[in-house]
C-alpha cells in the first residue's frame, strides 16, 4: 500500500511533476509499512501528527510541519488518530529539494498552494493554470526552513531497540546506566556506541527523543503535567525546560501556536 487513504493509488503512475492528495486518516490506516516509489513525497500535516521512520531516523511533525522523503527511500508512516495529511509526490528532478530525508515548516502560502493542487480534478492537472501554480509552489518549497525533529537512529540492533523500547516506555528507560546493565556493557561502551551510531551523545539523543514523544502526547491532548509524567519527569518545570530548549518555546504555547494556524 503506497500511502493512506489512496485506495492503492500508484504515485510512479503517472509523469505529472507534482500530484496532490488530502487525507483523513482512519483508524486502520494509522500505520503503513515500509514502501518505497520513485516519486519524491512531502508529507504534510494539517492536523494531528505523522512520524515516519527511514533507516537511520525517525521524523515527527506536528500541524503545519512536513516530512521530505526523496525518491527511492524505503519508509513507514504512523499518523495519529484521526490525523488530516496533505501527501504532495514530487517527480524526480522536478525540484531540487534535499537529498536526504528531514523535516520541514511549512508557509501559510504553501500550505494554501498544496491544497489547491489537492482540490484539482485529473482533467484539471494538466491545464496551464496548474503548470503555473506547480512552478510557483517549486518555488516557494525552496525557501521552507528545515526543522530538527528528527532523531537519529541507525540499524545496529542496541540502537534500534533502545530507540523503540524508549518511545514506548519513557518514563522506565531514563539513564545511561540503565542500558549499559541491560546489555551488560560498560556506561562508556555504551556512550561511545550511541555517539558512533547517532552522531550525539546519549544525553542529546535521549532529549530529542524525548521531544517527539512529547510533542505526539500534546498533540494528542495530554496536559503538560501528564506529559512529563508520561516522560518520567518528577518536576514539570524541567520538562518544561526541556522542550523549551529544544523547540524555543514552552510546551503550552507551542501548542496554543498549532491549534491557531491550524484552523
Amino acid at each position: 500500500m503506497i500511502g493512506l487513504g489512496l485506495d492503492g493509488y500508484d504515485p510512479d503512475s503517472q509523469h505529472d511533476a507534482a500530484v496532490a492528495f488530502r487525507i483523513r486518516v482512519v483508524a486502520e490506516e494509522q500505520h503503513i509499512p515500509q514502501h518505497q516509489h520513485r516519486k519524491g513525497q512531502l508529507i504534510l500535516a494539517l492536523g494531528g501528527a505523522i512520524t515516519c521512520e527511514v533507516e537511520n531516523a525517525m521524523l515527527m511533525v506536528p500541524p503545519q510541519y512536513a516530512v521530505w522523503i526523496p525518491g527511492q527511500v524505503p519508509h513507514s508512516n504512523k499518523a495519529t488518530p484521526s490525523a488530516q495529511l496533505c501527501f504532495l509526490f514530487i517527480e524526480p528532478g522536478a525540484v531540487s529539494l534535499p537529498d536526504r530525508c528531514c523535516t520541514l515548516k511549512i508557509s501559510p502560502l504553501v500550505r494554501e498552494l498544496i491544497l489547491s493542487l489537492a482540490s484539482r480534478t485529473r482533467e484539471e492537472l494538466q491545464l496551464p493554470a496548474t503548470s503555473r501554480l506547480v512552478d510557483v509552489l517549486f518555488d516557494e518549497l525552496l525557501q521552507q526552513p528545515q526543522e530538527h525533529l528528527q532523531l537519529p537512529v541507525s540499524p545496529h540492533p542496541k540502537i534500534r531497540f533502545m530507540s523503540e523500547r524508549m518511545a514506548e516506555e519513557p518514563a522506565e528507560w531514563q539513564t545511561l546506566a540503565q542500558w549499559a546493565h541491560h546489555f551488560a556493557m560498560s556506561e562508556r561502551n555504551l556512550a561511545r556506541l550511541v555517539v558512533k551510531e547517532t552522531g550525539l551523545s546519549f544525553r542529546r539523543w535521549r532529549h530529542q527523543l524525548q521531544l517527539i514523544v512529547a510533542l505526539q502526547l500534546l498533540i494528542s491532548g495530554r496536559s503538560v503535567q501528564q506529559a512529563a509524567q508520561s516522560l518520567g519527569y518528577d518536576s514539570t518545570t524541567a520538562f518544561i525546560t526541556m522542550f523549551r530548549k529544544g523547540l524555543g518555546q514552552t510546551p503550552a504555547r507551542y501548542v496554543a501556536g498549532l491549534s491557531r494556524t491550524s484552523q
